[in-house]
């Protein structure tokens, strides 16, 4: 069972709202217009009609600062499709209290910085070490490790499965926790404070006194990365009593803050909440009174009211991804910035669909865009997406306007609405249909202009309000951090999987 991301998601409360999102292996009518079909009342038809997709290009960049960043991204990844993409991890912290007191001759033993991965909590090895020695006072102990893997997105073997995780102080201020940052931003780095394999496992560790079983030191699950000790006597210790550690405005332009890095350019992503980091110095010092040092710990204030900042770094030559063009043949959709699909309803498919209603009578039961993934461009070891959002896009007045769908607005609450549905995620090609009936039935019946609406599909999931009942808003969604990719088959005339509208009409 894959570790329960709960703690990631709190702050953006990732949760869909009311059924919204179903799985499913069996296509069904909307329940709106579905008592045309009780008792016989009356017959459907299901009938399939062209749509126009297109790439959306979004220059790869998107808001990744603290209020949009639910989970941060650490590491590499390239394909033939997207390219190459890197994902870099900026961060403040605070002192736990300003005009710090560290005590007579402090020293400073060592310094880590612990991030935590998402991993998969059912899958653990344990390893003891009955005869470990802990090195402060030479303690006879015991050492117990349990390790997980950690969960990994990518070419997971690739290199051993091993990343080099480097650690730099930040030069250039990375402002507030409200202030808007985008990932395409690079920010000054200097020097390099310390630097780690990870090798996609994380663990945690108990040591216990072997004499009375007492523990000497606990550690929750994650990965440690040493930091130079040296640094943190210099920039810290050493400014005690001095204006860099009075006050909070001071520190964060005195200590600008830390980036993550990997040295790689493929391999694989891995995640963790920026809440959840951590930054410990152990020290010793003489208390006042006292006349031998004795050991200490110091810990940062890493998580919640710093900035935080991903960085996305793409590099896209050779790749198949393409630049937007109306009636692409091939979809590209990625998240973290990559591209999004637009879709449109030609003049023909509006042209037929309103004969139907004005001629046959006819009443749309569902309809739905039903988008599946390239059999050849997109048959490999990924994880299919499991969710993509879908918003509307109007002309209204004259000005351009963005929502959820009509379907979300309105229909919602109906039993067994879905706005989008999922098939043969375990298959080539999975497909996913989204419900657009109530903005199909605009245009129709209504006599909305079709030319003023289309739909953007994107990668990641909505999200909830703070009360977890209701959607957020449009533009709240996890596609600043969803990992997923995929090519699907868009206004491609040859191929039997092309991207349709696919509409159940019923007539008495």
């Amino acid at each position: 069972m894959i570790y329960n991301m709960k703690r990631a998601f709190t702050i953006l409360s990732m949760v869909i709202f009311g059924g919204m999102l179903v799985y499913n292996c069996e296509p069904d009518p909307d329940s709106l217009g579905e008592q045309l079909f009780l008792d016989g009342a009356a017959s459907g038809k299901e009938v399939a009609y062209d749509v126009t997709a297109y790439n959306i290009d979004n220059n790869d960049s998107i808001r990744t600062d603290a209020s949009k960043l639910g989970l941060a991204t650490l590491g590499a990844f390239s394909e033939s499709q997207f390219g190459m993409q890197k994902a870099s991890y900026y961060t403040q912290l605070r002192l736990p209290a300003y005009d710090p007191d560290f005590g007579t001759n402090p020293t400073v033993d060592s310094v880590v910085l612990v991030i935590k991965p998402t991993y998969a909590s059912d899958s653990i090895t344990t390893t003891t070490d009955e005869n470990y020695v802990y090195p402060d006072g030479s303690v006879p102990a015991k050492k117990v490790v349990n390790t997980y893997p950690a969960t990994k997105y990518g070419r997971t073997k690739f290199n051993g499965g091993n990343l080099t995780v480097k650690v730099e102080e930040v030069t250039e201020f990375l402002n507030g926790y409200s202030d808007i940052a985008y990932s395409n931003k690079v920010y000054g780095s200097g020097q390099e404070l310390g630097t780690k394999t990870f090798n996609g496992k994380v663990s945690s560790v108990v040591l216990t006194k072997d004499s009375d079983n007492s523990q000497l030191f606990s550690s929750e699950v994650g990965f440690r990365i040493p930091l130079s000790a040296s640094f943190f006597k210099t920039k810290i210790i050493d400014k005690k009593g001095q204006p860099e550690l009075k006050d909070v405005a001071s520190f964060i332009r005195y200590f600008r803050g830390l980036k993550l890095s990997v040295t790689e350019s493929d391999g694989y992503l891995v995640q963790f909440s920026p809440s959840t980091v951590e930054l410990i110095m152990y020290y010793k010092s003489t208390d006042t009174g006292a006349t031998t040092s004795t050991q200490k710990k110091y810990a940062f204030s890493v998580g919640n009211g710093n900035a935080h900042i991903g960085n996305y770094e793409y590099n896209r030559v050779g790749a198949a991804v393409k630049d937007p063009a109306i009636g692409d043949k091939k979809l590209f959709a990625q998240g973290m910035g990559g591209s999004s699909i637009g879709i449109k309803f030609p003049v023909e498919t509006i042209n037929k669909l309103k004969a139907l209603y004005q001629i046959d009578k006819a009443a749309i039961v569902s309809a739905k865009i039903r988008m599946y993934t390239d059999p050849v461009a997109w048959k490999n070891h990924l994880k299919k997406p499991t969710v993509l959002t879908i918003v509307q896009k109007d002309i209204v007045d004259g000005k351009p306007t963005t929502n959820f769908t009509q379907d979300l607005l309105k229909l919602s609450s109906t039993p067994n609405f879905a706005y989008i549905k999922t098939y043969n995620l375990d298959k080539d090609p999975a497909y996913y249909e989204f419900t657009v009936t109530q903005s199909v039935k605009d245009i129709v019946e209504s006599g909305e202009k079709y030319s003023d609406k289309s739909f953007k599909v994107d990668m990641g999931n909505f999200l909830s309000s703070s009360t977890g009942t209701t959607l957020a808003g449009y533009q709240f969604t996890s596609r600043p951090f969803a990992l997923d990719r995929a090519v699907f088959v868009g206004s491609d005339t040859t191929s039997e999987n092309k991207i349709q509208l696919i509409v159940t009409y019923g007539t008495k």
